[in-house]
């Protein structure tokens, strides 16, 4: 007491407790073992009791049914534990800290928790020993005698509703029914008939295996080493640093049996990840290889991204293009695995630079479609992910996302050669926003809820109303092929923090990110069947999907003329909701008083950017007329500059259009237009050269009832139409002059006439002095023939 009274203003302590709810050193222990729906820490002023002193401050937290003393910890315990402390220190020195006396009643003296003691009492419910193996997860580590020794339990989780466990029995000494080897880990019953999941066990000599490998340890294959790999398993060789009484480390040395403590793992994790940074372990992958040989096996496959705990089996088309291996699944994704499709039927996915083929894809028929919203509807309805926490869930997109970032250069290649988009553009956007676009979901996942309503009362009652934001099941979604995998992520992210499963119908031309996608989501660990691909046509898998009875929602990207098929048949199948994005005819009116070096460059962009394959690409401009001339002249000036050729080639400016079909379409939408008498500036061509290449093409004096005025190129082609200075009326009439209503733009340096203009734009987005600035947390979506509902932001978990 005389060193804890020494400060000035005494000493106060951190608990992590609600005090007086338990106190001890084990308290958080305790908090799981007796299933405390609340925790929380305790700030109090240190005395001579044990954890008795009075309280400054408590914050407490929600107990979720599958957490861990880790899990609280980091998500409550510490971060608002570092918080409350601080907190507490600022009180002090304000002097409006508290001293509240801790009551009696409600305290807890539970002992500390020590192996010895935490042997599994079987004579209680599946709850009850859910709790006590949880609540000794990591250290202590509950027990139970199997096969005449101590084993110990780990990642314990209750199933609901009863399981059907479908494996091998295993004897535990004291339980009321035997356990049962699946492959999902050890299934154990309460004397209550209830049951839990066991995802980790340890023997007594230290090995850890997964539970699920309870018969079968050992069985799998061994890992072929690399010259490369076998050099920095040497170098892994670190052991001796930390068993000093060992000599020679061999391939069978088993690190537990050397003397190797519980720090000792700890140590052997950091030494390994200065050796290999990238080589991130946790604990839990010393306890389960404890032998040499089975240490580098496992480092090398988490090198390899190979470490899933249910191998993901891929057959892989390897190219090594852009400095780099790229590996490409082309099967189908259904289940959680990647297969044939009916009957083996492939097609030819082709390389737009080139015009040559990339590889054979499967291509899925009725039966591949019937087989996937199956799984998807199974994922929903019966498996982990319907009754996965928000949270976790969350956890799992962020997973996703940080491998997705990790692959980002692969995705990025895969993308310029299926889809011809510039390398560093698809770096940037394709793959940038990708990867923006599931952190900001995953963000969403536990902050999805309803609202309490007034509503009239008739006295004596008291009513309340509440709404709850709930999961509509199956999605299925529908992507064009200008930006593969950014439609992807716009759409299935939102699907998948809602608690949705998604069966996904890439564009036929543009499936090899789907696909590489759809590997590392597996690897992030989100379950079977939450994720479906199936690359395929659209008259016949994009149909079924709008047709089948068990998809609950449809999304779609493309053609006016489609998503009006689709909105039809959705209808008449089973009023499945839809949201669709429909083509654009998007216009930019560009002032004389706007600053134009500014407008010439978000010009270029708002009809050349990605080759001008591009929903929200300015389809007309409209130059005042004192300024056209000069504005003209200053755009084929760029265009003059602009450098077209190999999308992997850094310095190339404009890629070729997206297959061959789209490019001659543009010639003809071209050939209209000069038919029509509009004035080619330049371009309009397909260049003479391998590959699907486009000129970025220039037309002046366009009049509104011209073809190219009204219709979209959905390619690299500025239309250009000159009005009458002061006629802001009149060229808003021409603007408006469409069906289409998805985006526009205006440039003024004039704040009235910028919101003038604005507020009178027929479009789902209007940009002010910039264009194309999409962000994922802001809501994206037309009107008109554009379609409906949003993608990104808030607002889409509602559509």
């Amino acid at each position: 007491m005389e060193v804890i009274d020494h400060p000035k203003h005494g000493s106060i302590i951190y608990h992590p407790s609600l005090l007086p709810r338990h106190r001890g050193a084990s308290a958080i222990n305790w908090t799981l073992i007796h299933g405390d729906k609340k925790g929380g820490f305790t700030v109090f002023w240190a005395d001579d009791g044990l954890d008795t002193g009075p309280i400054l401050l408590q914050r407490e937290c929600d107990v979720e049914p599958n957490d861990t003393v880790n899990t609280i910890y980091k998500r409550f315990l510490f971060p608002e534990g570092v918080k409350g402390t601080v907190e507490a220190v600022r009180l002090i020195a304000e002097g409006k800290a508290q001293r509240i006396p801790q009551p009696e009643e409600g305290a807890t003296y539970e002992c500390i928790q020590k192996k010895e003691n935490s042997k599994i009492d079987w004579n209680q419910s599946a709850e009850a020993i859910h709790n006590w193996i949880r609540g000794n997860d990591k250290v202590p580590g509950a027990w139970a005698e199997v096969d005449g020794q101590k084993v110990t339990f780990y990642g314990s989780t209750l199933i609901d509703n009863g399981v059907a466990a479908n494996g091998r029995p295993l004897e535990i000494c004291g339980a009321s029914r035997p356990g049962m080897v699946t492959k999902a880990g050890l299934v154990l019953f309460g004397n209550d008939g209830g049951a839990l999941l066991v995802k980790n066990i340890q023997f007594e000599d230290g090995k850890m295996i997964t539970a699920s490998q309870y018969f079968s340890a050992g069985a799998s294959a061994t890992v072929v080493l690399t010259e490369e790999e076998k050099a920095f398993a040497e170098q892994m060789r670190v052991w001796p640093s930390i068993l000093t009484n060992v000599g020679q480390i061999e391939d069978s040395t088993d690190f537990f049996k050397s003397g190797a403590a519980s720090m000792d793992v700890v140590r052997l994790v950091e030494e390994v990840k200065l050796c290999a940074s990238s080589c991130q372990l946790q604990n839990e992958d010393i306890y389960m290889n404890t032998t040499f040989q089975d240490f580098i096996q496992m480092c090398v496959r988490k090198l390899r991204g190979e470490d899933d705990e249910e191998e993901l089996i891929v057959d892989y088309v390897e190219k090594n293009i852009n400095n780099m291996t790229v590996k490409m699944p082309h099967q189908l994704f259904i289940n959680g695995e990647f297969v044939d499709a009916e009957g083996g039927k492939t097609y030819k996915t082709i390389n737009p630079c080139d015009g040559m083929a990339i590889c054979d894809v499967s291509l899925a028929q009725i039966s591949d479609v019937d087989k996937a919203v199956a799984a998807a509807k199974e994922a929903f309805e019966e498996q982990e992910w319907g009754k996965m926490n928000p949270r976790d869930r969350g956890r799992l997109l962020y997973k996703l996302a940080d491998l997705m970032e990790q692959h980002q250069e692969e995705l990025a290649t895969i993308e310029a050669i299926d889809s011809g988009a510039v390398y560093t553009l698809a770096l940037k956007t394709h793959v940038g926003m990708s990867i923006q676009t599931f952190r900001y979901f995953a963000g969403w996942c536990d902050k999805i809820q309803g609202s309490t309503i007034p509503i009239n009362q008739a006295r004596p009652n008291r009513n309340l109303c509440f709404t709850r934001k709930e999961p509509i099941g199956v999605c299925a979604i529908v992507i064009p092929w200008n930006y593969p995998l950014m439609m992807l992520a716009w759409k299935t992210a939102a699907c998948l923090a809602a608690g949705n499963t998604v069966v996904l119908k890439p564009a036929q031309v543009t499936p090899l990110t789907a696909l590489k996608f759809a590997e590392l989501a597996s690897r992030a660990g989100l379950p079977k069947g939450v994720i479906n691909i199936l690359p395929g046509s659209g008259s016949l898998v994009g149909q079924r999907l709008s047709d089948h009875p068990d998809v609950r929602k449809l999304g779609f990207t493309g053609s006016t003329e489609i998503g009006k098929q689709i909105m039809k048949s959705c209808a008449v199948s089973n009023l499945k909701k839809v949201s669709l994005e429909l083509g654009g005819k998007s216009p930019l009116i560009i002032f004389a008083d706007c600053d134009m070096d500014k407008a010439v460059r978000m010009g270029m962009s708002s009809v050349f950017f990605n080759k001008g394959e591009n929903c929200i690409a300015a389809g007309r401009l409209f130059v005042e007329e004192s300024i056209h001339d000069q504005f003209v002249k200053k755009v084929v000036e760029e265009v003059k500059k602009m450098k077209i050729g190999d999308p992997l080639d850094r310095c190339t400016d404009h890629g070729p259009q997206n297959h061959k079909a789209h490019l001659d379409k543009l010639v003809e939408f071209c050939q209209f237009g000069v038919k029509e008498g509009a004035v080619l500036v330049c371009g309009g061509h397909a260049l003479q050269r391998p590959g699907f290449f486009f000129e970025p093409t220039v037309f002046t004096n366009v009049q509104d009832h011209m073809y190219i005025a009204k219709e979209e190129s959905f390619g690299p082609v500025m239309i250009i139409s000159k009005f009458k200075s002061g006629e802001i009326d009149e060229v808003l009439r021409s603007a408006n002059a469409t069906e289409y209503g998805l985006a526009s733009g205006v440039f003024t340096k004039d704040i009235s006439k910028a919101l003038y203009v604005s507020e009178r734009l027929n479009a789902g987005t209007v940009f002010v002095n910039t264009y194309n600035k999409t962000d994922v947390a802001t809501p994206f979506g037309g009107f008109k023939q554009s379609g409906f509902g949003k993608d990104l932001g808030k607002t889409t978990l509602s559509f």
